[in-house]
């Protein structure tokens, strides 16, 4: 008899995935005594490139085993489910289905494919447990949960075991269930160069070197993590294990944004740009390798993004973690030797598209400045400082010069009627007056 058992689920980092699946199995006459509370995945490439569900089992004699299923195996026991019970099926009759349906397994296993599976995924573990006992207690559902050699010894790319796995607490499971949230899966990327660490901080890299990302920074230097080691790598010597279907940088806004320099920078290629602490440039495009093209006056150019902050807004302090870069990370152009796996290279624009485009947005927007049009950011910042300069403080504290008053013959030549007859009127009284 299969021991009573509670299913959990957890990612490789030994973090709760957040996922509430609600499923109960039931063991011969024993009572409902499993729950599936949360659900996460892990990738793996050996001995191909597929996606795990990860599923933590507690036994009855307090003993927990971490087990792993591949979504065509969860479908491949869905239909042998569904050929058991015909008529629950909806086989014989579809208004007497009560089985829940789950979606084919798609033919390209991308991660993406491999997150959108979680939804439905959750809602047929949720709607198996409302099986009566003839379905929910057979032998098929207990035996798919139980632990199999491989769950306990999975095998790495050079024949051993892998042992690797961190457990969630006890007490992280002694709550009730919560709702459904999305998994924490880190990207897998590829070294395309030989990296030499040059501090502590970063991690040395060889080609073909498989990394998994923690945190991407937008000055260029991402934290990565290589078998054990942990550290900071250039952005530049990685690229995505798996082509991307989208772009993963956006698209250059010539509009710009409005960016003043930190720190002094001197170019070093041709294509950079040198500038001088506070100088206020437009930030055209931002690139993921932290060397933004930026726009000064007419002139384009790459700049690290680290020695940038944003205009007119209070940056907050660096965090420590990175506080020790102070040096801008390499350019994808100074790596000997790149090899990329994907056929299609990361697309990129020559400095001549960017001067051509920028050149020719900002002849537009002059164009269109007698209609309303749309000013870049700087521009408008240069108009500003040379309106009049009547607004200063420091002219602030003048009195305004008084005019002169009007003598009567000049009111009276210049003057509409009406201020004439008020003139005409209060002479002879004055005259009066004084006699």
């Amino acid at each position: 008899m299969v021991p009573p058992l509670d299913v959990r689920g957890v990612n490789r980092w030994g973090r709760s995935t957040g996922n509430s699946w609600g499923l109960q199995i039931y063991t011969g006459t024993l009572p409902p005594c499993a729950q599936l509370k949360r659900g996460g995945m892990e990738k793996r490439l050996f001995p191909s490139q597929h996606f795990v569900y990860m599923l933590m089992v507690k036994w009855s004699d307090l003993s927990e085993k971490l087990i792993y299923r591949r979504y065509p195996e969860v479908h491949t026991f869905h239909k042998t489910l569904k050929e058991m019970f015909p008529i629950e099926s909806g086989a014989i009759e579809k208004k007497d289905r009560t089985i829940p349906t789950l979606p084919a397994p798609s033919w390209l296993d991308s991660q993406k494919a491999a997150e959108t599976r979680q939804s439905p995924l959750a809602e047929y573990c949720r709607s198996l447990i409302s099986q009566p006992p003839h379905i929910s207690r057979c032998r098929l559902v207990c035996s798919f949960f139980a632990v199999r050699p491989e769950d306990e010894n999975p095998l790495s790319p050079n024949g051993t075991s892998k042992n690797e796995t961190n457990y969630v607490s006890k007490d992280q499971f002694n709550g009730t269930i919560t709702e459904i949230t999305g998994p924490i899966v880190l990207d897998t990327y590829r070294v395309i160069g030989d990296f030499e660490k040059t501090s502590k901080h970063e991690i040395t890299l060889q080609t073909g070197d498989l990394v998994e990302i923690v945190e991407k920074s937008t000055n260029g230097w991402w934290f990565c993590q290589c078998d054990t080691s942990l550290g900071w790598v250039p952005a530049s010597y990685l690229e995505p294990l798996d082509a991307p279907e989208e772009p993963e940088e956006a698209e250059p806004n010539y509009a710009g944004e409005l960016y003043v320099t930190t720190m002094a920078y001197k170019a070093e290629l041709e294509d950079e740009l040198s500038l001088e602490v506070d100088e206020e440039v437009e930030v055209i495009h931002k690139l993921l390798d932290g060397w933004w093209e930026v726009r000064k006056g007419d002139e384009t150019g790459h700049f690290p993004s680290m020695f940038l902050k944003s205009a007119g807004r209070k940056e907050p302090a660096e965090p420590q973690n990175n506080s020790f870069q102070r040096r801008p990370p390499p350019r994808r152009s100074t790596i000997r030797n790149p090899k990329s796996i994907h056929t299609r290279g990361r697309r990129s624009l020559s400095q001549d598209a960017y001067r051509r485009n920028s050149r020719r947005f900002l002849q537009t927007t002059r164009g269109d400045l007698t209609q309303g049009g749309r000013k870049s950011p700087l521009r408008e910042r240069i108009n500003q400082a040379k309106l009049p300069e009547e607004s200063t403080p420091k002219d602030q504290g003048q009195m305004p010069a008084v005019p002169t008053r009007p003598t009567a013959d000049l009111i009276m030549q210049r003057c509409t009627e009406h201020t004439r007859k008020k003139v005409s009127v209060r002479k002879p009284n004055e005259s009066a007056a004084n006699h």
